[in-house]
């Protein structure tokens, strides 16, 4: 579970309640004409932007990868490998299997080398497999992105509607608040799907996905090594390739002490 995204979103929502009820009644934010305009607006441009059959799916998928991807440590799965590597090289890969790893693609990934499966199968089923998951994380950051980008503009759409319902009846005092009213709210309404839920959203996911990437090809390496019977000491040494220069003094420094 991400707790970020949870309490951000809470906190988000809290703000505006907070503002709203400081400012007067939370009913005067209420408008059907702005939420028909925001929400008939961008699913129709969401639409037109993607399949039907892909909003249905990247909308749920995006928002479970938000909500509930798993915590990833590059540093944690090099010291997993190569405790790996060390059973493999002692005791042959039928050792590793009644090995646990939480990881489910490391996992995977030692069952094909515990099945006796060639590297260049492992290679590509492994390959295949991120690829796939990496492609639907790429589907629902886009999906968001696309709503938070229309979004904004639907909201100056209905109040540009509400503005000309204003203007065409200037000589009826009495519309021209509840006239403006709809206009600003449509306003709002935009940027808040846009900015307190859809872009944030739509910049988790780009982030998990680029994590996922990293984390997964670390994997497929590792599993490749392993399954070649590599020494744990030249395994680490080539996954340390996918950390930032700050990790790698951390592994230095952990050695030397």
């Amino acid at each position: 579970m991400d707790i970020s995204t949870i309490v951000g979103t809470v906190l988000g929502v809290a703000t505006v309640i907070i503002l709203m009820m400081m400012d007067g009644h939370v009913s005067i934010y209420l408008s059907e004409h702005a939420a028909i305009v925001i929400g008939g607006g961008v699913f129709a441009s969401t639409m037109i932007r993607f399949p039907f059959s892909t909003m249905l799916h990247g909308l749920p998928m995006g928002m479970r990868f938000a909500l509930q991807m798993r915590p990833l440590d590059p540093r944690a799965l090099i010291e997993e490998i190569t405790k790996i590597a060390e059973i493999m090289r002692k005791s042959g890969p039928m050792a590793l299997e009644n090995h646990k790893v939480d990881d489910p693609f490391l996992a995977q990934g030692l069952r094909y080398v515990v099945d006796g499966y060639d590297a260049e199968f492992i290679q590509n089923a492994m390959e295949k497999d991120r690829d796939t998951f990496l492609g639907h994380l790429d589907e629902g950051q886009k999906i968001y992105r696309a709503i938070g980008d229309c979004a904004p503009a639907w909201g100056m759409i209905g109040t540009l509607l509400g503005m000309v319902g204003m203007f065409a009846n200037m000589s009826d005092p009495s519309k021209l608040g509840p006239f403006m009213a709809t206009a600003l709210l449509a306003t709002l309404y935009g940027a808040l799907v846009a900015n307190l839920f859809c872009l944030p959203i739509a910049d988790k996911l780009h982030l998990k996905l680029e994590e996922e990437d990293i984390s997964r090809s670390l994997i497929i390496d590792g599993v490749l090594q392993i399954r070649q019977a590599k020494s744990p000491g030249i395994i680490r040494e080539m996954l340390l390739s996918y950390l930032p220069d700050h990790h790698k003094a951390h592994f230095a420094e952990a050695e030397a002490a």
